[in-house]
């Protein structure tokens, strides 16, 4: 061994040896992974003959340097395993694929609706419902290229513009997205007309006959045109996405998207949540405009979760909107098995997969009532566990292991994204369960509810809302609670936790008021005060 592997050593130890305590509390498990897959450092001696007989010349600046030229760092070592995937974006809920096995009745019903657009007609408005993961996004988006790239080969204006109502949910933001969208495209066309002006007006200085067979009789007639355009460039303002009245955001949306002949379809995913937040105004106003224009035809498609929120609709509103309905099923596990095996083809090298994974993914997803986008999920993030842990192949047991995270994960997402007083009672719950409470009741947790609240200076509400808040909790998973009777003494809810309680409370306690709480003992064993 040289030099430069002992001073390797001696640097490995010395850092392990000042920075271990540091780093130790903020390991994530997937640092913990990492370190197990890598495995310990065992090439590592603590003495040779060399040490004896080291140059007093070189110095430790010189030591460091030929380190870091010749040494593998973290990710050398990972990146020496051979690779499990091959794409492994086809197995995300963003990519569309070029088939949609099992849904080719609904993807017909779409298409045979919405050709009406390349005959330069209004199409009908489509409501598609379905569950979570019923292939609706996937197959409307995969109808919408079909639909535009058609468009281009037979030279019809027709273009679809989609909108996710999750993160887009109020009317001047729908209204801004479409305004600017249609805006850019706009300019994009003028300049490329300005362009074409350009050179048609240097041909015309070269040759007076060039403009024999345009719609332009002299130069002046083509300055005049490029000025108007210019004009008409500079007009076009973009909405920002605050700030304006509603009504001036849909009066450029509207002169925007009426600006030259063309036909609209408007994909409105998870509508409901646009409803939900900002009531049916803008779907009002989107269904009416048609009346309107001059130029361009509009085409709403819009895709929910949710069968009944129809029912909150206006009339006038509902009746225009669903035109055509269009319901997707859940899929089955043998459906779900088709489809993973068609995905995994394309993500996995050949043989990476043992024959009882995709199976098993299916069996998973089809107790989610189908959802093929968990199926996805529990496929990706096995052979994801498999490729860190430098295995060959995705086995059963990566499965298994990835559909305890997905879970852990799903219930960490829900928890850190509660309010802050179901925060309080899921805390008292757990305060409860930690020091050996069995069949918590509502008035236990209210009475510890109240004292939390006191001590990080939160409204309490009324022991009424604590209910409604446990019984939201339940609906989320999160709380097992279950009314029973007391006879003479009334009914009251059972209460137990359906989470994992460790990983819960660490969730809630990176709330900042609630991690301002030092000590929680002294509430818990005042919980029969009252």
């Amino acid at each position: 061994m040289d030099e430069d592997d002992t001073s390797r050593g001696d640097n490995r130890r010395d850092g392990a040896a000042s920075d271990g305590d540091a780093e130790s509390a903020e390991l994530s498990a997937e640092d913990i992974d990492i370190q197990a897959s890598i495995g310990p450092d065992t090439d590592v001696p603590e003495e040779t003959d060399l040490d004896q007989h080291k140059d007093p010349d070189v110095g430790l600046d010189k030591v460091v340097l030929n380190d870091d030229d010749e040494s593998k760092g973290l990710f050398d070592d990972l990146l020496a395993g051979e690779p499990i995937f091959e794409n492994k974006e086809v197995l995300r809920p963003s990519y569309t694929p070029h088939e949609l096995p099992h849904r080719t009745d609904q993807i017909n019903q779409m298409a045979t609706i919405l050709v009406s657009a390349l005959r330069g007609e209004t199409p009908s408005n489509i409501l598609i419902y379905g569950k979570t993961g019923t292939g609706k996004t996937a197959s409307a988006k995969f109808v919408s290229q079909e639909l535009e790239s058609t468009s281009q080969k037979y030279d019809v204006p027709c273009e679809v513009e989609y909108i996710n109502c999750e993160v887009t949910d109020t009317q001047y933001r729908v209204l801004a997205q479409l305004a600017n969208k249609f805006i850019e495209k706009n300019v994009e066309r003028i300049e490329a007309e300005l362009d074409r002006l350009d050179e048609m007006r240097t041909r015309a200085t070269e040759d007076p006959n060039a403009l024999a067979e345009t719609p332009y009789n002299s130069i002046a007639e083509i300055d005049e045109r490029a000025d108007e355009l210019s004009e008409d460039a500079d007009e076009m303002e973009t909405v920002p996405m605050t700030g304006w009245p509603t009504d001036r955001v849909y009066t450029t949306f509207f002169d925007a998207v009426d600006y030259k002949e063309r036909v609209v379809v408007i994909m409105l995913d998870e509508i409901d949540k646009l409803v939900e937040k900002s009531g049916d105004d803008t779907l009002y106003n989107l269904s009416r405009m048609n009346s309107e224009l001059a130029n361009s035809r509009i085409s709403i498609m819009g895709i929910s979760n949710d069968l009944k929120f129809t029912d909150f609709l206006d009339p006038r509103v509902k009746s225009s909107l669903g035109e055509e309905e269009i319901v997707f099923p859940p899929y089955d596990a043998n459906q779900l098995r088709d489809i993973l095996q068609h995905r995994a083809d394309v993500a996995f090298k050949s043989g990476a997969l043992t024959d009882d994974v995709i199976p098993l993914c299916a069996a998973f997803a089809a107790q989610e009532h189908g959802d093929a986008r968990r199926a996805l999920d529990l496929l990706r993030t096995a052979g994801e566990l498999a490729e860190r842990g430098q295995a060959d192949t995705v086995e059963e047991a990566h499965v298994r292991q990835a559909q305890d995270k997905i879970e852990l994960d799903r219930v960490v997402e829900v928890v850190r994204t509660l309010p802050t007083q179901s925060k309080i009672v899921l805390f008292a719950i757990i305060l409860l369960e930690k020091n050996g409470v069995r069949n918590i009741n509502t008035g236990e947790v209210f009475n510890i509810y109240k004292r939390l609240c006191e001590e990080i200076d939160a409204d309490i509400l009324t022991q009424r809302r604590v209910t409604d808040l446990i019984s939201e909790l339940d609906m989320l998973g999160i709380v097992n609670a279950v009314v029973v009777s007391k006879g003479r003494y009334g009914r009251t809810k059972e209460i137990s936790l359906s989470v994992p309680i460790d990983e819960t409370e660490a969730v809630l306690l990176t709330d900042s008021r609630l991690g301002d709480i030092e000590s929680a003992q002294p509430f818990v064993q005042a919980r029969f005060d009252n």
